[in-house]
């Protein structure tokens, strides 16, 4: 007799959108209940890396590769130090797990922590149909199979619009990265959601990199004597980050050097004035272009957003701190990815962009970008 048909049977799935369009499938992983925002995510590989990043906290990923599963769960990927998504869906599970690296199944980790998914609907058409109405929410259930019912509870769930989820994702005290190798430098990084390959990435260019709670006050971070200040990616809408945004106005005010992604992207356009924004269905995945216009190339990058910064494409933009410009655009809809600050003293102060740079599971084009922070920062000593 097969392995397959050894398994006991797999309990009955229903996905259904805010919008009424139903799926029917399997269960994968955790069996019950859950709700969230419904995205998707277009990367082939890096499901643990996704998985695990608390910027997908209260969102239902969708893989848009079909065949997830197959390299198992290792004990080195996690980008923090548990799983964050809402729910999961995926395609077509991979029956076994085939990588050297492999500790446990997907399927198995997703058991252990009580992450409910779906397996086994028509992904594409899945992704389509958010491609063409925008993220909404959503649920799974192996309890509630009539779509009609489940509807009900979905339409009772909060939007991702104006919720304030980074005290939720943040670390509860400080921490400290040493540096590898000789100090240059010593910076703060806010914990908005960070992952744990970033202040790694710092590290290995002589950064100490002493990781705060994203409540931590001006006084905290002044305490350390920073370098530089660093604001992470997370969850939630930017507009309700009036902690962050206050700190970095008073930090930016004193001329401490400045480097964010993604919704440290957000903060920063924030604190300099600008206004922000929810996209249709956001920017997730690892295969996003974006063009750096102060060389002209191009790069391949990691990204989930679901929010954007509202900001002039051909003009600087006078703030309190010095001219604001755009330096990073979308090749797939214009959408601002980055910016930059000069200061009033004519030289650079701060820059960001909203994808992530530290691209665990790569791609690794944009790793220049912490040594520009690293030159910020000898510009500024």
């Amino acid at each position: 007799m097969s392995q397959a048909a050894l398994k006991p049977a797999q309990k009955p799935a229903l996905l259904v959108l805010e919008d009424g369009r139903a799926f029917a499938g399997t269960s994968y992983g955790a069996t019950g209940e859950t709700f969230g925002e419904a995205v998707f995510t277009t990367g082939m590989t890096g499901y643990q890396e996704t998985l695990t990043d608390p910027s997908y906290h209260r969102q239902i990923v969708t893989q848009t590769a079909p065949h997830i599963g197959n390299t198992g769960v290792n004990d080195e990927d996690d980008e923090s130090t548990k799983i964050w998504v809402a729910g999961y869906v995926v395609r077509d599970p991979a029956r076994v797990s085939s990588n050297w690296r492999a500790k446990r199944s997907l399927d198995e980790q997703l058991k252990a922590q009580g992450i409910v998914g779906i397996s086994g609907i028509d992904t594409r058409a899945l992704t389509r149909h958010l491609r063409e109405r925008g993220a909404m929410r959503a649920g799974i259930s192996t309890e509630i199979l009539d779509p009609a019912a489940l509807l009900a509870k979905v339409l009772e769930q909060p939007q991702m619009a104006g919720a304030d989820l980074a005290a939720e994702v943040t670390a509860a005290e400080a921490y400290v990265v040493p540096a590898e190798g000789s100090k240059k430098f010593t910076v703060v990084a806010l914990d908005l959601g960070i992952k744990t390959m970033t202040p790694k990435r710092m590290a290995e260019r002589g950064i100490e990199v002493h990781v705060l709670p994203a409540t931590a006050s001006l006084e905290e971070v002044l305490a350390v004597k920073p370098d530089g200040i660093f604001m992470s990616n997370g969850p939630g809408d930017p507009e309700t980050t009036e902690h962050p945004t206050t700190l970095l106005k008073a930090l930016l005010e004193q001329g401490i050097p400045y480097f964010g992604i993604c919704f440290g992207n957000q903060v920063f356009g924030r604190a300099l004035g600008l206004g922000t924004f929810k996209l249709k269905y956001g920017h997730r995945g690892i295969n996003q272009p974006v063009l750096d216009r102060a060389t002209g190339k191009v790069e391949i990058t990691a990204q989930n957003h679901g929010f954007a910064v509202d900001a002039p494409l051909d003009e600087g933009v006078e703030t309190p701190y010095g001219v604001a410009e755009v330096s990073h655009v979308s090749l797939n809809d214009n959408v601002v990815e980055g910016l930059k600050l000069t200061g009033r003293d004519g030289k650079p102060l701060a820059f960001s962009v909203q994808y992530h740079p530290e691209a665990a599971a790569g791609p690794h084009d944009s790793a220049y970008l912490f040594d520009r922070f690293v030159e910020l920062m000898e510009g500024r000593s």
